[in-house]
């Protein structure tokens, strides 16, 4: 019995396996009509979806119903598929499958968002992602709101009503923005390298750490120079100017899970001290 995982009823040990040439065979026989086969690719791929549930498994989210929604996605990528394409179905599946269970989640949030403020989102970002490819930056909540009146102008006529007719702001563009993102568990991972896993809550300053209050501190300053060189190094560049872990990794040359780890020893050397 070890090993041994349901979900949906299922028994994801026996899950067949199919080869490439057996999912391509199987394509074009459904293709040219075969409904069997059908049922065959559907059934032979509930390992990919497995394996994309499996990424999901950090939220508080019932297995079965994400597997489900997962195979729905599935479903949609055996049938769309075009067998013309020289791409591997399970490249073009993923995507798929992904998408269905975010967008499930999305809808499922226990924070209801409106739909107006929703599509202000969706428009924001089609908006902000155009914007950064032709800036080169993230672009600010003005210039995405500017853009945005800009699009209702041009696409407005006699009829137009109120509502589309309504200056957007940049402050209600931001509001947008941030409604659509999924809440984060404290307890989500951040970062992992070879199975030393980062949690959001340890990377979570402590309220009152500011800058000032750490110059000002004599003991944290005797303290921070009891610290290595690299470790007093790493919390200086990290605390005092505002690097990035990825950002001091580049510049001394080890890992991002390196400085995290030096990072968080050296804390807790001075917190004992303190």
């Amino acid at each position: 019995m070890f090993g041994k995982v349901e979900i949906c009823g299922i028994n994801t040990a026996k899950l067949p396996v199919l080869t490439e040439e057996e999912k391509t065979k199987l394509l074009i026989d459904m293709k040219n009509g075969n409904t069997q086969s059908r049922e065959e690719l559907i059934g032979g791929n509930l390992r990919l979806v497995l394996s994309v549930v499996q990424k999901f498994s950090n939220r508080c989210e019932n297995p079965d119903d994400l597997f489900q929604v997962g195979c729905v996605g599935l479903i949609k990528a055996v049938d769309n598929f075009d067998t013309e394409q020289n791409v591997r179905f399970s490249t073009y599946a993923v995507p798929m499958i992904e998408g269905e269970i975010k967008r499930y989640l999305r809808d499922n949030n226990m924070i209801r968002v409106s739909r107006s403020m929703r599509t202000l989102a969706f428009r924001a970002l089609a908006v902000k992602e155009k914007l950064c490819s032709e800036l080169g930056r993230d672009p600010s909540p003005e210039e995405i709101a500017e853009v945005l009146n800009k699009n209702a102008c041009d696409n407005s006529d006699s009829e137009t009503d109120e509502r589309s007719s309504k200056t957007i702001t940049a402050p209600e563009v931001s509001e947008a923005l941030e409604a659509i993102v999924t809440p984060a568990s404290i307890y989500d991972p951040v970062y992992s390298d070879n199975g030393d896993s980062i949690d959001l809550y340890e990377q979570i300053a402590d309220p009152g750490s500011g800058m000032d209050e750490w110059t000002e501190n004599i003991a944290l300053s005797q303290a921070m120079k009891t610290l290595p060189e690299r470790e007093r190094n790493i919390l200086i560049m990290r605390f005092f100017k505002g690097k990035t872990q990825v950002e001091i990794a580049e510049e001394i040359g080890i890992s991002q899970a390196q400085v995290s780890r030096l990072e968080k020893g050296a804390i807790n050397k001075i917190k004992k001290q303190l």
